[in-house]
């Protein structure tokens, strides 16, 4: 079991950025895929980024592609997410992800969640 604690959400304007963190603590999490979602309000939960602990492979949606930037820094334990030329509908809560099977995009395969922090982005 892995524990994850986010921080660093809050307010931006569009074309701004934001950087997102999760400090991951816990058993073997070095052989977790972690990845990032976000719930927007009255949506699901979908998949935004993902990288693994060893290793350059990065995974991103289509709709956030060359704005979002997800890396880890293993000294620290910790997983960003770097938002840049953030836009409205970016607005939701980003939720941090461990997953022990791999690559997922589908939320529903994810056992292990942070708290959620919120990123709102005003137009």
């Amino acid at each position: 079991q892995v524990q994850l604690v986010e921080s660093g959400g809050g307010l931006v304007q569009a074309g701004g950025s934001l950087r997102v963190s999760c400090a991951v603590s816990g058993h073997a999490f070095s052989f977790y895929v972690m990845g990032w979602f976000r719930q927007a309000p009255g949506k699901e939960r979908e998949f935004v980024a993902a990288i693994r602990w060893i290793g350059d492979n990065t995974y991103y949606a289509d709709s956030v592609k060359g704005r979002f930037t997800i890396s880890r820094d293993n000294s620290k334990n910790t997983v960003y997410l770097q938002m840049n030329n953030l836009k409205a509908e970016d607005t939701a809560v980003y939720y941090c992800a461990a997953s022990s099977g791999g690559l997922q995009y589908n939320p529903r395969n994810i056992a292990s969640w942070g708290q959620g922090t919120l990123v709102t982005v005003s137009s």
